[in-house]
């Protein structure tokens, strides 16, 4: 095939994924980069990001014993395991023997953008490179199950979700929309609703003939990364148990109701549903957490959203068996300043807030690491996102010693400095 059909073939079939309306960009059928210890302890997770910088003060870490400023305007409730918890968490507080809570975060970035960087990805900012998330790592390295993709996004990603300097092929797939919506559906599940079935098998026809004209091109980046598209694209399509996985409708009112039916509630209900069905990461956004003012009024409805859906989520996954082999990463880009500030919120504080952890091998009941009396410094035993990113991908069987290569043959380390938290494992 010569230059000029060489690049009217891509541009023609370029043109046809796109009406085609679906574009995921996982790559299930590539075989791991890098082979899994068969000492995994999880072979999923769940990271619920709370977008904004959750107070740890009024939340995981309280001061009931410090000055009003410091402490709060909320109090504090006793957990199952006897640690203080803000008094909005009494459903997670009562559940406290399942989960270990790290009460000695902390980094260095006070910006949101910086401060999400390096907790979903284990690196602080670069400008010489884009460092790929958690689950972008995961999508890589282990691959798709169940024609279903690997990393998934409820409901949207962003650049620090993304694939950094991985193939674009790892980046998630984004659910779309609000879950906790009437009219919810999977952006991209379907085909277009003028696309029937004749039309569909004509596609997949013309797929056959794109397998051709692939090997005529003798592969590369984009040439790959368009053949594999085709072929998970239609196997999700032709997958009912796959598609089936994205189907809230398809849970009973009662565990709707358990969760909240608000949108971080039915985002961990379809997560669970998700790594049931056998996606390797998902990651549940929920913004808002940015409480500069107006603390008292603000913070109670958001944390009550999250208390009663992550207490539901722990204990479903409990139910149905799948907790042990499912890591539940709760975090946040930064905790919130030591003392109410003079609008009666509390600012940016990146050196020390709190990170829950459950499942996947991880111990119940424990409270690890120690802020200082105020919430200000961690006091002992400091954990950094570099630590959570080897730990996280310890119990994964992905060894965080392993190097990836970016563009131009270049090796860099999964993860730089960090180390396994063997205290807090099983």
């Amino acid at each position: 095939m010569n230059e000029p059909s060489r690049r009217r073939f891509l541009r023609h079939s370029l043109a046809a994924g796109a009406s085609f309306g679906l574009w995921p960009r996982w790559n299930a059928l590539r075989p791991p980069a890098g082979p899994r210890r068969g000492d995994a302890k999880a072979d999923a997770v769940i990271q619920i990001h709370l977008d904004g910088g959750l107070s740890h003060l009024d939340s995981f870490d309280p001061k009931p014993d410090a000055p009003i400023d410091v402490r709060g305007p909320f109090g504090t409730v006793r957990g199952k395991t006897g640690d203080a918890f803000g008094a909005l968490l009494p459903q997670l507080a009562a559940i406290a023997d399942r989960f270990t809570v790290l009460r000695s975060f902390t980094h260095t970035e006070a910006d949101h953008d910086r401060g999400q960087h390096s907790v979903l990805t284990g690196y602080q900012p670069s400008p010489a490179i884009a460092y790929p998330s958690f689950g972008a790592v995961v999508a890589q390295q282990l691959g798709g199950r169940a024609d279903l993709p690997p990393y998934v996004c409820v409901p949207s990603s962003n650049r620090h979700l993304g694939a950094g300097y991985l193939a674009s092929s790892n980046a998630p797939f984004a659910v779309g929309g609000n879950p906790a919506a009437r009219d919810f559906v999977v952006r991209d599940l379907n085909g277009p609703k003028d696309v029937d079935a004749i039309r569909q098998q004509r596609r997949r026809e013309l797929q056959q003939q794109l397998d051709q004209g692939f090997a005529a091109l003798g592969g590369g980046d984009a040439v790959t990364a368009l053949e594999a598209y085709y072929r998970q694209a239609y196997a999700l399509l032709d997958a009912p148990a796959a598609r089936a996985a994205f189907d809230l409708a398809a849970e009973p009112d009662a565990m709707k109701d358990r969760y909240g039916r608000r949108p971080l509630g039915m985002a961990c209900l379809l997560a669970r549903r998700l790594v049931g069905a056998g996606v390797r990461y998902v990651v549940v956004g929920r913004g808002g957490f940015d409480h500069h003012t107006d603390l008292a009024n603000g913070l109670p409805p958001l944390l009550g959203e999250v208390d009663q859906a992550v207490a539901a989520l722990l204990q479903d996954l409990d139910a149905q068996g799948l907790l042990a082999r499912t890591l539940v990463l709760l975090t946040s880009e930064f905790g919130r300043t030591p003392r109410l500030n003079a609008d009666n919120g509390r600012d940016h504080w990146p050196r020390v807030f709190s990170v829950l952890l459950a499942g996947g091998g991880v111990q119940r009941g424990l409270a690890f690491g120690q802020s200082d009396a105020n919430g200000a410094e961690p006091a002992r035993d400091p954990v950094r996102p570099a630590d959570l990113a080897a730990t996280v991908f310890h119990q994964l069987g992905i060894d965080p010693e392993l190097r990836l290569l970016a563009p131009g043959n270049r090796p860099i380390d999964l993860v730089r400095g960090g180390r396994v938290l063997r205290e807090i494992l099983a």
